[in-house]
């Protein structure tokens, strides 16, 4: 009797644990950039940004870090990627709907840094379907994607 009341207890706490897990996606557009050329470096507000986007997800258990070919991204990603000493790993910006398929496969918090014309379909392809467009003199959004594998996800716009 008392073996089936812990093997009951053991797998009730399993069931409920796997449906609370969930893992949050930070999303946002790369920081301010100098110019309008085409790989253009941070702004020095950009890199000012960058610095407090860090400070805000130091504590949110952010294992995994994607940024784009381009170097607004991986500059933006940088000084949490060096807090946290773990390394970003590069998607194609044209690949975006990809990258949400790998993030929904994951079971970690990740920061994603892209671009004013890829968030949105990265939202999407996460499952948030009434998310707005980030306009492309937007630089100060964070957006929290919640995934929890047992129903739709959930998330939130700050600016930061």
């Amino acid at each position: 009797m008392k073996k089936i009341y812990w093997a009951a207890c053991i797998v009730l706490s399993l069931l409920s644990a796997q449906a609370w897990s969930f893992q949050t996606i930070f999303i946002v557009r790369h920081a301010e950039k100098v110019d309008e050329s085409r790989d253009p470096e941070l702004s020095a507000q950009g890199k000012k940004r960058a610095m407090s986007l860090a400070n805000i997800l130091r504590d949110a258990d952010v294992k995994r870090i994607y940024v784009t070919e381009f170097q607004r991204t991986q500059m933006t990603a940088a000084p949490l990627a060096q807090l946290v000493k773990i390394s970003s790993t590069s998607y194609a910006a044209k690949e975006s709907r990809g990258l949400a398929t790998q993030l929904n496969a994951a079971d970690s918090n990740a920061l994603v840094v892209g671009h004013s014309n890829t968030l949105l379909e990265i939202l999407q392809g996460l499952g948030v379907q009434n998310a707005k467009a980030v306009a492309d003199d937007e630089y100060d959004r964070l957006i929290l994607v919640h995934l929890n594998k047992n129903a739709t996800p959930t998330y939130t716009v700050l600016r930061y």
